[in-house]
């Protein structure tokens, strides 16, 4: 599984977000972000893009529990639902399909 460093920020966040892209490309279905502590707004955009890089392969990918700066930085951008708990995979086009109904 793999595991970003502790550090996703706009410093790095362009090599972890390959790094994560390659793991989804090889068919990795989660990502480890337990261990990331320092974060900025960076870290949602890559989270978001891997969400979207799995939803392309028509794969779910869990991060498991985000850390509470991370899960706050979420909250903040209102983008919680897309990175817990799967949601935004499958969920998100059946709601959508069925507010057009």
């Amino acid at each position: 599984m793999f595991k970003p460093g502790a550090s996703l920020t706009v410093k790095n966040a362009s090599s972890v977000l390959g790094e994560g892209l390659s793991a989804i490309a090889a068919g990795q279905a989660s990502i480890d972000v337990s261990g990331v502590t320092a974060v900025d707004s960076s870290a949602v955009a890559t989270l978001l893009a891997w969400r979207r890089a799995a939803q392309a392969r028509g794969a779910a990918l869990d991060f498991g529990t985000l850390p509470a700066n991370l899960q706050s930085l979420a909250d903040l951008y209102g983008v919680s639902p897309l990175l817990n708990g799967g949601v935004g995979s499958a969920a998100a086009p059946t709601s959508a399909t069925d507010r057009h109904h």
